[in-house]
């Protein structure tokens, strides 16, 4: 990397990373106005990196359009705005940094089965409306449950660690791990985390906290036919992407008592920007969409699960590690 080397920001990152690599002797330039058409346009002029979320996509066509640039970094952890064979192709470095936001993701999930787990929601609203409902908010005990984790990435260990210490047993899924598959195997990522193969899951959990990226193989994944796979009524945790889930099948699923309860951090109404809910002008979608906030066994969140105050720091200071230790 040479000391001119041009970066544009195309959204808004904590400063740190900026800071970072203008003391490296970079050359920071804010893109956030930039457009897709601008960059194809090659109006930027040089680009040796870019910085971004998910407002752009950088398909084929950008990237291609980009003859000097050398790294992308993506604040957070999907890459699915990104093509990624096409930049390994013309040799450009992908970063991403999934260790500054795995903090925040583990605990959000704690969060959110804690509260449904004991009705918080709901025992709160009761008595805003002068009603004092002990019974009908008897909660239950995560110490009893078996809590199954579908894919152990970052953000699947992050929240196995913070399982800990409630006493609950802990199964982890993960298909792209070595020896994670439907052989038992030895190997533990954690010794109270037990790697099992998809049968043995499907017979034993309880909780169901899905945390893939969104992919060709994950889109749609859970639908009618994935959740009769579980023999006992699973609770439902997604905080990773929104498409994972179909949302007409869990309203099914809510109804039919196959899935006790839902917490969706994401929802598979969100935009490939995820900044906004995208679609809802189809009249289908919408009611669908008003369906599932209607709906007394569901929590949702606004794709909050890794958005802290601490992470919006260590994002950038992750990647500026990574960009800079490449030099």
């Amino acid at each position: 990397m040479k000391e001119s080397a041009h970066v544009w920001f195309l959204d808004v990152v904590h400063e740190a990373l900026w800071k970072a690599l203008d003391a490296a002797g970079m050359k920071c330039h804010d893109g956030t106005g930039v457009s897709r058409e601008a960059i194809v346009a090659g109006d930027l002029g040089p680009v040796h990196g870019l910085v971004l979320r998910s407002r752009i996509r950088l398909d084929a066509e950008v990237l291609h359009a980009l003859p000097d640039l050398q790294w992308i970094a993506r604040s957070g952890s999907g890459l699915e705005n990104i093509d990624l064979a096409t930049a390994a192709e013309l040799d450009i470095a992908v970063h991403s940094s999934p260790e500054g936001n795995r903090d925040a993701v583990g605990e959000h999930c704690i969060g959110m089965l804690l509260g449904t787990l004991h009705k918080l929601p709901s025992g709160d609203a009761s008595i805003r409306q002068h009603q004092w409902l002990r019974e009908a908010h008897r909660g239950r005990e995560l110490k009893s449950m078996t809590v199954g984790i579908v894919g152990y990435g970052h953000m699947g260990s992050a929240f196995a660690e913070r399982l800990a210490g409630f006493g609950c047993r802990v199964m982890a899924y993960d298909k792209y791990k070595e020896g994670w598959g439907e052989q038992p195997t030895t190997q533990r990522p954690l010794p109270y985390v037990k790697p099992v193969g998809w049968d043995t899951f499907c017979q034993s959990v309880d909780v169901v906290s899905l945390h893939l990226p969104w992919t060709v193989e994950t889109k749609g994944m859970v639908d009618d036919v994935w959740l009769a796979q579980f023999d006992k009524p699973i609770l439902l945790l997604n905080t990773s992407r929104g498409p994972i889930v179909q949302t007409k099948a869990l309203l099914s699923a809510l109804d039919d008592g196959r899935v006790t309860e839902a917490c969706l951090d994401v929802l598979e109404f969100e935009g490939r920007s995820l900044e906004a809910l995208d679609g809802l002008a189809d009249a289908e979608m919408r009611a669908t969409f008003e369906q599932l906030l209607a709906h007394p066994s569901v929590l949702l969140s606004p794709h909050v699960a890794g958005w802290t105050l601490e992470s919006y720091v260590k994002l950038s200071t992750v990647l500026a590690d990574k960009i800079l230790g490449q030099l």
